[in-house]
Parts: C-alpha cells; sequence; structure tokens
C-alpha cells in the first residue's frame, strides 16, 4: 500500500498553507523526512493523501541576526547549524547538540523545524532552543504568530502544532552577550545514533570578569537549564536554576544538582536506561556542562572545551 498518493514542494508559506488546507486534514508537512517518513513505514503514523516538501521554501532556510535576533529557519539541515559561524558565535549549545543527532547522513536532511515538531521530550535540538528561551514562528491560515518554545509540546509526540494545517516556519533567540555563553552535554548509547539517556542544555549570565579570572568563581547573574527526557515534554529545571543565582559556581554546584534531582525523577526505559541511572547522569551532566558554559562566559562563547578552567 502507498504511503502517500502525491508529493508537492511549493515556493512559499502561503501556497505550503494552501495545498495543506486542499487536502482538508489529510496532508502532512514533511522536510528531511527522518522521523515521519519511517513512522509511516512501521505503520505508526496512517498513509496520507498528500506529503508536503517544505525545503525548497526559502524563508525557511535562512541563518542570520535579524532587528538584534538570531533567527533559524526551520528547514535548516542540523548539519548547516553545526557550520554556522553565527550559531557557534551565539549559541554554541544548538551547535553542539545537532552536531549528535544521528549520523551525518541524517544531519544532511534531518531539520531544526522537524526536531521540534516531532515534540519529542528527549531531541537534542529542542533541549538547546528551551534553554536559549527560543521562539518559533508558526503560520497558519489565520496568519502568522510566535509561540514560546515550550508552549508547542502536549506530551511525548504531541504537538500544539497542527501540521495537517499549520507550519513552523523559523526560530528566535537572544544573541549572545558579554558575560553569557551556553553548553550542552549528554550521555548516549556506545552507537551515538540514537536518543540520548539524558540530555543537558545551559545557559549562564556571570558577572563582570577578566578572561584571567577562575570561571567557578565568578557569580551567577542568571541561568536557565534544560534537561531531557525528565518529563513526557521539555522542561526548564527552575528548582536548580534558583539555587545558582547569586552565589559562585563552586560554591552553589552541589546545590543545584541536588535540587535537579529533586525536581525530576526520570522513568526507567527499556531504550535507555534505569531510573537509579538517570537520576546520576543528571548530577553528571550538570558537573560537565556549567563549568563549561562558565568557563565560555568568561573567556568568549566559543572558547574550545577544556581551555582556562584550572
Amino acid at each position: 500500500m502507498a504511503l502517500w498518493q502525491h508529493y508537492h514542494r511549493p515556493a512559499t508559506v502561503e501556497e505550503a498553507l494552501s495545498l495543506l488546507a486542499g487536502y482538508e486534514g489529510q496532508a502532512r508537512v514533511v522536510a528531511g523526512g527522518t522521523d515521519l517518513l519511517l513512522e509511516m513505514q512501521q505503520g505508526h503514523k496512517p498513509p496520507v493523501e498528500a506529503l508536503v516538501d517544505v525545503t525548497a521554501i526559502a524563508e525557511l532556510n535562512g541563518i542570520g541576526l535579524v532587528e538584534g535576533r538570531v533567527e533559524v529557519g526551520a528547514a535548516v539541515p542540523h548539519s548547516e547549524i553545526v557550520r554556522s559561524p553565527v550559531i557557534l558565535q551565539q549559541a554554541t549549545c544548538l551547535v553542539e547538540s545537532c552536531g549528535v543527532i544521528g549520523g551525518p547522513q541524517v544531519r544532511n536532511v534531518a531539520t531544526l523545524g522537524g526536531n521540534v515538531a516531532h515534540a519529542l521530550p528527549a531531541a537534542d535540538g529542542t533541549t538547546a532552543l528551551v534553554a536559549l528561551e527560543a521562539e518559533a514562528e508558526v503560520a497558519s491560515p489565520a496568519g502568522r504568530s510566535w509561540w514560546p518554545v515550550l508552549s508547542l509540546f502536549q506530551g511525548v509526540g504531541r504537538s500544539a502544532v497542527d501540521q495537517s494545517r499549520e507550519l513552523i516556519t523559523r526560530f528566535r533567540f537572544a544573541p549572545a552577550y558579554p558575560g553569557t555563553a551556553t553548553a550542552f552535554k549528554r550521555i548516549m548509547r556506545p552507537q551515538g545514533v540514537a536518543l540520548p539517556i539524558l540530555a543537558c542544555a545551559v545557559w549562564l549570565a556571570v558577572e563582570a570578569a577578566g578572561p584571567d579570572s577562575n570561571p567557578r568563581q565568578v557569580k551567577i547573574v542568571e541561568a536557565r537549564i534544560c534537561l531531557g527526557p525528565v518529563r513526557p515534554a521539555p522542561c526548564r529545571a527552575g528548582q536548580a536554576e534558583a539555587a545558582l543565582r547569586g552565589r559562585p559556581l563552586a560554591e552553589a554546584l552541589d546545590d543545584c544538582v541536588g535540587a535537579a534531582q529533586a525536581e525530576f525523577s526520570p522513568r526507567t526505559s527499556k531504550h535507555r536506561a534505569t531510573a537509579g541511572y538517570r537520576r546520576e547522569m543528571i548530577a553528571v551532566l550538570l558537573r560537565r556542562a556549567l563549568p563549561l558554559a562558565a568557563q565560555r562566559a568568561v573567556m568568549g562563547e566559543a572558547v574550545p572545551e577544556g581551555v582556562g578552567l584550572g
């Protein structure tokens, strides 16, 4: 049985929305197709009348600074994000997260929009976007609007975006400024092409300090932490963030780890690991990601890992 009857490659968002509307809920948006096509082949999602391929829409394929924000098109493949000087300088955690998704072949076609639209709490790109406090522009027949990325998730595999009628077009987030930086770490199985056992993205703002300052001793002004998968939808580690604010990292790190472990109770997963192991990995990832982000905040966002930690 055919999985779809018609395949379209619109050139504009308006054309894509018109095609979706014409199929009255029986069409789906596709870009890289690394999730959708596999699920259809395995019978997890039903066949459709049509697929609407959005990869030829120019405005969905850009990366740049627009009106003081970093913007990334929803159809940009992960491999392009990894190679982008803009993203490396402004949001290193997004480069690090997109760089471990699948293998090279997957990263060449899989897109950031698809990573978010699939609505998995373990999605690496999503984890980084949450730490960046990113927003997503959603286009629908009623117009376009910006949504906080976290508001797009309603549960495991359940998106607030109706992919038979609506379309994620791009993401935006604030660029890095002096004293801020990000980092991403994950624990994964040895083959390295599956979803992570656990992942962590952090954003830190530190008190003004010179490049000779000890990153572990500078005061944390603000922090954002996303751990996943620890709940059915991506989420911030609010209690762990609060444990860091106004304190040097060296003083606050143990409290931050304890708060995160108290806040989240990852379940045992036959595809990943036991609950106990994953709870321990919360500590491991925070102890790796937070010092790295503090180091970058002091020395510069894109500083190589392992320099100047002392």
